[in-house]
Formats: C-alpha cells, sequence, structure tokens
C-alpha cells in the first residue's frame, strides 16, 4: 500500500508525456520534406519507381528507400515506422504490438556523388528487413530524421501493409449526369468480405479511393448502395466521382547535354545548370489527345549510361505558364510526384507582368517527369487544388486508380487494410 502514492505520482507524470508523443504524431504531415537538404525521396516497390510503396503482410514483398542530401556530408539518418488508421490519425497501439524488431534503425548504405556539379551524399536502404518489419496489415508512416531524435524530422512517407481478406473488384465508367459525363469518371465496385467477421458493414469497413497513387483528393466516406450475401456493392450515381484530367506534362531531363524536345535553352555554368523548360500553355479548351504519360510520378535515369543514384547531376529548371491576366483570386502550382503532391512556396508560380506568364524554378535530378499545373483559390478556406481552368477535364483520359478497403474488428483499436485492387480507367472501363 506505500507503494501506491509512488505509483499514481508515476503514471501522473507518464501519461500525459504519451498523450503529447501521440498529439506530436498526429500533427505530422504526411509525404512530407522538412529539411531543404533533402532532394529526390523516392520510396516505392523494389525494381519498380513507378509503384505504390505498398507489402504484403507476412511476404517477402521489399520496398526500396532511397534520397539525396545536398549538404554533401555523412549523417545518421534513421527511420521507424508509425501504425496509422485509414484516415492517417495515429493508431492507438503500442509499438510492441505492430513493430517485429528494433523500433528505430539507422540508415547505414550512403555514397557520396562522383561525377555530378551538384555535390551530394546519396542514401538507401531496403525496408521491411530483419531489423524491423510490420506485424499489422494497415497504414504506416515512414519517419526519418537525425541522430536517433525524432524531433529533428528530415521527411515522411507513406506505407501500405496489405492483408488480402476481402476481395475487390469494379470497373470505370462515365457518369449518368449530364453536367458531368464528358469531364468526370466514375468509380464502381463491389467487396467480398466471407473471410471477415462483420456484424455491422457500414462502421467496420472503411473506404479510400486514389486517382493516381495522390491521397490529396482521395474519395473516402463512402456508403455501400446495398449488401448482397457476403458482397457489398458500391455503386450510387453521386459516390466515387472524379475529375478526368487530361494526360500530364512531361520533361525529359536525362541528359542535361542533349536539349531534348521539351527544352528551349540551357546554360551551363562551372557549378551548376540552368534548363528552361518550353512554355506549357493553357490547354482547358483544347481537345483531347492522347499522350502516354506515367500518370505524374517520376523516375531518375541518365542517358549516358551513368548510375543516376550517385552519378546523376541537379539543374535549376524554369518553367514558364503564359497568362495574358493573372487568375484573380487563385494561386498557381506545378504538382506532382516531383513536389510530393504539395502545394506551398518551394512550388508556387509568380506572374511576372511584364512577361504575361506565371513563373517557377524547380531543383530536379536527372529523370523523366511529369507535372501539371493548378489553382487554389485564396478566397475560400481550405481551398482544394484543381486544374479545371489550367488543364481542363476530359472523360476519355487516361488514369489509374486504387481502392483501398480497410476493416476494423470489434474492439479493435486500428483499421487492418484488407482488401487492395488497381484500376485503369482504358483497361477497366465498362
Amino acid at each position: 500500500m506505500k507503494l501506491q502514492p509512488v505509483l499514481l505520482l508515476m503514471m501522473a507524470f507518464i501519461l500525459p508525456v504519451a498523450y503529447q508523443a501521440a498529439a506530436q504524431d498526429n500533427a505530422i504531415t504526411p509525404d512530407h520534406i522538412y529539411f531543404n537538404n533533402i532532394k529526390s525521396v523516392k520510396f516505392n516497390g523494389a525494381g519498380d519507381p513507378l509503384s505504390l510503396p505498398v507489402i504484403k503482410l507476412n511476404s517477402g514483398d521489399k520496398l526500396d528507400l532511397s534520397f539525396d542530401d545536398l549538404d554533401n556530408d555523412t549523417k545518421n539518418y534513421y527511420y521507424t515506422f508509425v501504425l496509422c488508421n485509414a484516415d492517417w490519425s495515429l493508431a492507438q497501439v503500442t509499438t510492441f504490438d505492430y513493430l517485429q524488431g528494433f523500433s528505430e534503425n539507422r540508415i547505414q548504405n550512403y555514397r557520396f556523388s562522383s561525377i555530378a556539379l551538384q555535390k551530394y551524399t546519396h542514401y538507401s536502404v531496403t525496408l521491411p528487413n530483419p531489423n524491423s518489419s510490420p506485424k499489422k496489415a494497415g497504414n504506416y508512416l515512414l519517419k526519418v530524421y537525425l541522430d536517433s531524435d525524432t524531433s529533428q524530422l528530415a521527411f515522411t512517407r507513406r506505407m501500405l501493409v496489405l492483408d488480402p481478406k476481402a476481395g475487390v473488384a469494379g470497373f470505370i465508367q462515365q457518369p449518368v449526369s449530364p453536367k458531368l459525363f464528358r469531364t468526370h469518371q466514375k468509380v464502381n465496385f463491389s467487396v467480398n468480405t466471407a473471410a471477415l467477421n462483420i456484424n455491422n458493414p457500414f462502421d467496420q469497413i472503411k473506404v479510400y479511393i486514389l486517382q493516381n497513387y495522390r491521397w490529396d483528393n482521395a474519395v473516402s466516406g463512402i456508403k455501400p448502395m446495398f449488401l448482397r450475401g457476403t458482397d457489398i456493392v458500391y455503386n450510387t450515381e453521386v459516390d466515387c466521382v472524379f475529375p478526368a484530367g487530361k494526360e500530364w506534362r512531361w520533361i525529359d531531363l536525362r541528359s542535361f547535354r542533349l536539349q531534348t524536345e521539351r527544352v528551349e535553352k540551357s546554360d551551363y555554368r562551372r557549378n551548376g545548370t540552368d534548363i528552361w523548360a518550353r512554355p506549357d500553355p493553357e490547354r482547358s479548351t483544347i481537345l483531347y489527345q492522347f499522350i502516354k504519360d506515367i500518370n505524374g510520378r517520376y523516375q531518375l535515369l541518365t542517358l549516358d549510361n551513368y548510375d543516376p543514384n550517385f552519378e546523376g547531376d541537379y539543374a535549376a529548371v524554369h518553367f514558364t505558364f503564359p497568362a495574358k491576366v493573372p487568375y484573380a483570386g487563385y494561386d498557381m502550382y506545378i504538382f506532382g510526384e516531383l513536389t510530393s503532391y504539395e502545394c506551398n512556396e518551394s512550388n508556387k508560380m509568380v506572374y511576372n507582368g511584364e512577361k504575361q506568364a506565371y513563373e517557377g524554378t524547380l531543383f530536379l535530378k536527372q529523370g523523366y517527369y511529369n507535372y501539371i499545373y493548378g489553382l487554389i483559390d485564396k478566397t475560400v478556406a481550405n481551398s482544394k487544388f484543381s486544374t479545371e481552368y489550367t488543364e481542363g477535364n476530359h472523360w476519355e483520359a487516361e488514369n489509374n486508380y486504387t481502392i483501398l478497403i480497410y476493416y476494423k474488428a470489434l474492439g479493435g483499436r486500428a483499421d487492418e487494410l484488407v482488401g487492395m485492387v488497381n484500376l485503369n480507367s482504358m483497361l477497366n472501363r465498362k
């Protein structure tokens, strides 16, 4: 009995610290780079730089993580995984419940750049590995930080761990609404839950749909249209409808010496390179034309038989979007995986009244890049990125859709990822 006041005192100290740590994790932005010296972060399936970072639970699936540090020195970068719910809020589960091995690990594989004018250190690691691997299915937030100090966060990336207990099948079609018929695409699908113990599918099942692997415009909060035995059918008229967009713009930067079709001019200096892309005119009123793209992704490549990881160089790439007058009340951004699908000061376009054009610059490594331009309404709080006036929307556009099915058992403390399917608007079109 004498120990009881001591235990109460310890709990009074530990619990606020635990809640504070949880609040800090919930405040962390997924897919965000916090250090300006970090560039070219790639996190994808092993050997497939255009894929989503997803693995099956208890399988041999691997992911490749790599990035460059422009400080060109050696640092002690560590990584850890944090289990999250379907909405990327922190799951109320201890690390011991969802991780096998060490909770944090040092990234030991690095190499200094060799022939590039821009000096950097290239770091890489294969995940998961014997030092640390997930034990539960669900959403994981990968955190990379300095010196074993999580407050020195370098960047974050999303990771998905799938336990395929639910079957998912679907197709893409044109919306029925006359207002959306020519500009949008609708996803229809059903989920087979025979392997799950579901009492209330409206509460225990959550659905997220991604267009071209983007989370910024993901559709969620979808309710079933009807139940058919163990199948849950989602095909209401107003749900799962996306602006179709157009094929992504592109620029080939695999070689800085050879000026490719989309490069207007280059400036080669002793300590760096500047590249000007050809002006990108507004496309919202232009008829749809199919051009094979990589749906907003980028791939680090060279044409000179160099290894792009540690021999690829960087250049300041200047983009121009002609406009006789600025879009009143809107901010313009260049957008894609090359900007981590974010809109901030680093990828914001600035209007040049003298040249009657928006201008912006990105510091990019040699490779092949997709991108688009879009607007955010400054007069509306939490306005979303839109390409309606800059790129336009056409039903015929080729897009990839990823349907993610989450399940929460009765009494469960986290959402499990139990189903996943990829659909293509051309290959899986009805």
